[in-house]
């Protein structure tokens, strides 16, 4: 099995520096950040949105939004995260609090002073941490499918629906095992992980193929796994301890907070309440009928919810 501590582990270009429908023209390229090198797709010119994806993705899962973003006049860009696609596959430094550092050294490599922060599962975990620990550098906050990161804590410990939901977290605790499950067969699981957590809008073989492919990189399962490991394993760890006490400041900028009704890893009720950590106009919007992936299930409402949030300028709360 490849080492997942080798960096220099670098994906073919074409695994990973794929176009977006619409005929719209992607930029690819590296940035470097905290340390590390992050693949970036781009389209579009005016204010920044960073997209961060989530597990068993990368930053494809953002196609339909980049080009969506790129005509309401944003400067679009997806990021792959650190260990993830064409970005870096460091050693170590997969705890929420560098991973948002991560994302902030971004925004700030592309030579702007504020970013549109939208996260989708593991990436709404992050950008919710990157919020709080960055304020200056967060101009809006969107998430989607992911609660704030205490309610995510207090869900999994606490509600056996939600612990029973999110089983997968659990299995990832264990040593090599799951790295191994996640590689076999072409990353045959990612195919049905993509295909189970969606709702009746079932993804095509085409896409199902690119994630595969994403995931068949070597070093990318060990790297995918790490910081849900992180997540479980340092809540009775001092360091972990002092991330959610740390993750108390409020949110201070305008939050969308988007759900799909049907996702079957993260319950309804363990995202709603979020809302109790932003101290600005903070929106909940539920998407009837999606799953975990509402973005891709349904893209043309999420980007049209996406857009017209990004562009008004006083959002309720």
């Amino acid at each position: 099995m490849t080492d997942p501590a080798t960096p220099s582990a670098q994906p073919p270009s074409s695994v990973v520096r794929l176009d977006v429908p619409g005929g719209k023209e992607v930029t690819h390229r590296d940035v470097a950040a905290n340390g590390a090198r992050f693949h970036i797709a781009e389209v579009g010119d005016g204010p920044l949105v960073l997209l961060l994806h989530g597990f068993p993705q990368f930053w494809w899962t953002w196609r339909h939004q980049l080009g969506a973003l790129a005509d309401a006049g944003f400067r679009a860009v997806a990021m792959d995260l650190r260990g993830v696609g064409g970005s870096d596959r460091t050693p170590r430094g997969y705890d929420p609090a560098n991973l948002a550092l991560d994302i902030t050294g971004v925004v700030r490599s592309l030579g702007e002073p504020d970013a549109a922060l939208v996260g989708h599962d593991l990436g709404g975990y992050l950008a919710w941490t990157a919020a709080v620990m960055r304020p200056k550098l967060v101009r809006r906050l969107a998430v989607s499918s992911m609660p704030h990161p205490r309610r995510w804590r207090s869900a999994m410990l606490s509600d056996v629906k939600q612990t029973t939901a999110g089983s997968y977290i659990w299995g990832f605790q264990r040593p090599w095992l799951p790295e191994r499950q996640l590689a076999a067969d072409d990353a045959a699981l990612v195919g049905r992980l993509v295909r189970d957590w969606s709702g009746p809008q079932q993804p095509d073989d085409e896409t199902v193929e690119t994630y595969r492919r994403a995931m068949s990189i070597p070093s990318t399962p060990h790297c995918s796994i790490e910081p849900y490991r992180w997540m479980v394993r340092s809540m009775a760890r001092p360091d972990g301890i002092q991330f959610n006490r740390r993750m108390k400041r409020p949110v201070r900028v305008p939050t969308l907070h988007l759900h799909g009704s049907l996702d079957p890893v993260m319950r309804t009720r363990s995202a709603a309440g979020s809302g109790e950590y932003v101290e600005a106009p903070y929106r909940w919007r539920l998407f009837d009928g999606l799953g975990h992936f509402p973005h891709e299930e349904d893209p043309a409402a999420f980007s049209k919810e996406l857009v017209s949030w990004l562009q008004d300028p006083e959002p309720d709360r």
